[in-house]
C-alpha cells in the first residue's frame, strides 16, 4: 500500500499554516478548482475527507490479524499535484521551504499472519 502522508492533510493548501489536527478529528471540506492533472481546469470539486494517523492505520491491519513487514516513509511526491512543490534533481517534487523536512507519502507491506 502506498498513500500521501497524513502530515501532508494537516496543511492549508498553500502549506504555509498548519490548519487540521494529525489526529483523527471531524471531517476535513474543501473546495477546490481544477485537477491534479491541470489546475486550470474549468473544474469545481467538493471534497469531504478523514486524516488518519499512521498508528490508526497500523492498529486497524493489526487488530485485523495482519502483519506489519515494511513500513516506509517519503520526502517526496512523484506527483506534481501539491500547490507550491519544486522539483528535485530526481524528478518528484517537494514543498518549497519544506524540502526535506516532512514525510509526504508512506509505503507499507502487510500479511495475514497465520
Amino acid at each position: 500500500m502506498a498513500e500521501f502522508h497524513p502530515i501532508v492533510w494537516m496543511f492549508d493548501d498553500t502549506f504555509s499554516r498548519i490548519d487540521y489536527s494529525y489526529f483523527k478529528q471531524n471531517a476535513i471540506v474543501s473546495q477546490s478548482n481544477g485537477t491534479y492533472a491541470d489546475r486550470n481546469a474549468a473544474i469545481s470539486n467538493l471534497s469531504v475527507e478523514w486524516n488518519h494517523s499512521i498508528s490508526e492505520i497500523l492498529q486497524a491491519l493489526i487488530r485485523h490479524g495482519l502483519r506489519i513487514d515494511i513500513l516506509r516513509e517519503f520526502d517526496y511526491s512523484p506527483y506534481d499535484c501539491f500547490s507550491n512543490t519544486v522539483k528535485t534533481e530526481d524528478g518528484f517534487y517537494q514543498i518549497k521551504g519544506l524540502e526535506k523536512k516532512i514525510p509526504m507519502r508512506y509505503a507499507l507491506k502487510a500479511t495475514k499472519s497465520t
